[in-house]
């Protein structure tokens, strides 16, 4: 699995439409708030050009590329911190995903009832992450008064809790998003312990028509929206349901056709994937031979013996070593074998930290 991204925004900014369109989930989508109940759920091939390129030189007979799920969340409405709408269980379905995008609404339909009465996609913007901070800032302070009372047996890792604790408070009780130093491991691992709503990986999703998408970056809707996005450390990409729908009728070669037609180089659902990746800091590495072509998706850093377990759990118990060719080398000598004779092929240890693009073949015994 890739990873998992979920869709939030307000009732009606056509989440499960673009749900439906970008992971051909079937979604149930129609025009009243809280259409979403229960999380609807798709998983989606990770495209990527490199492992068709790898099948070909290697003759495989299967193609597995890396996978991502979308889930599509039941739609956020104001005072959801204080238990309105769905409430605490719409924030509990926000934690179990890894990367959040905030869809907001820039298309025009009269037929579709925008909960606000007009578009306006930046304030819905603020709006999400204000219902957000609040539910943080609740959830914090309660924190605050166990923290203090075990900081008193002197542990370090309490008295940064503490301190972390107390800094976010700040910065939500002051309307900014929590800021902290994500260079420090110790501070990233109280961080992601905390699973906090504001901290986890966020971006912008903007639900347009085909002349929004066509405009986006021209309009001034779509310029304050970015503005608004920026401000809270996120980048906007922007999606037509409408033309996902249609390039997912279509077969490579034609999709890339009408992507050339409308002036963009990648489908909605490839930025949302790649923005992702950024995001979580994920990087790809593969396996290709005779029988298969298998993307696998890793955390940047990951030890060669961790990356082998993603593989299977025998190959991180049993790791003796990792034949690694990369794909530049393959692609340059049209080959595995071909790299390995032009002494392309590197024996890499336990130490060795896997490489985005990676062809490896893992040595092991259990």
């Amino acid at each position: 699995m890739g990873f998992a991204c979920g869709f939030v925004g307000l009732p009606n900014v056509g989440k499960s439409t673009l749900f439906n369109a970008l992971s051909h989930g079937g979604a149930a989508a129609a025009n009243f708030p809280f259409c979403t109940i229960e999380p609807n759920t798709g998983v989606v091939p990770v495209p990527d050009k490199r492992l068709d390129e790898l099948a070909k030189l290697e003759n495989s007979a299967k193609i597995v590329p890396a996978t991502m799920k979308f889930i599509d969340i039941a739609g956020l409405v104001e005072g959801a911190s204080q238990g309105q709408g769905l409430g605490n269980q719409f924030l509990g379905h926000i934690r179990g995903v890894d990367a959040v995008a905030h869809v907001v609404r820039l298309f025009a339909d009269s037929d579709v009832v925008h909960v606000s009465g007009s578009i306006d996609p930046s304030r819905d913007l603020e709006l999400i992450l204000t219902e957000l901070m609040l539910a943080d800032l609740d959830f914090l302070q309660n924190k605050l008064e166990k923290s203090r009372k075990l900081f008193r047996s002197g542990d370090p890792e309490l008295k940064l809790e503490l301190e972390i604790t107390q800094s976010f408070i700040k910065d939500l009780e002051d309307g900014r998003m929590p800021a902290w130093n994500r260079e420090d491991p110790k501070v990233r691992a109280v961080v992601a312990s905390m699973q906090m709503l504001t901290t986890m990986p966020a971006f912008v999703c903007a639900n347009t028509d085909e002349t929004a998408f066509r405009n986006f970056g021209k309009d001034d809707v779509s310029k304050k929206l970015i503005e608004t996005a920026a401000k809270h450390g996120m980048e906007v990409v922007p999606v037509c349901a409408k033309l996902e729908e249609e390039l997912g009728q279509l077969d490579p070669e034609e999709a890339a056709v009408f992507l050339e037609d409308i002036g963009v180089t990648e489908s909605g659902l490839e930025r949302v994937i790649h923005t992702g990746y950024r995001l979580l800091d994920y990087i790809t590495f593969f396996t290709a031979g005779p029988t298969e072509a298998h993307a696998w998706t890793i955390t940047r850093g990951m030890t060669a013996p961790e990356a082998a377990g993603k593989i299977h759990t025998d190959m991180l118990r049993g790791f003796i070593r990792m034949e690694v060719v990369s794909y530049d080398d393959i692609i340059k000598y049209g080959g595995w074998n071909e790299a390995k004779l032009a002494g392309k092929l590197r024996i890499e240890g336990k130490e060795y930290i896997v490489q985005d693009g990676d062809n490896v073949f893992v040595r092991f015994s259990v």
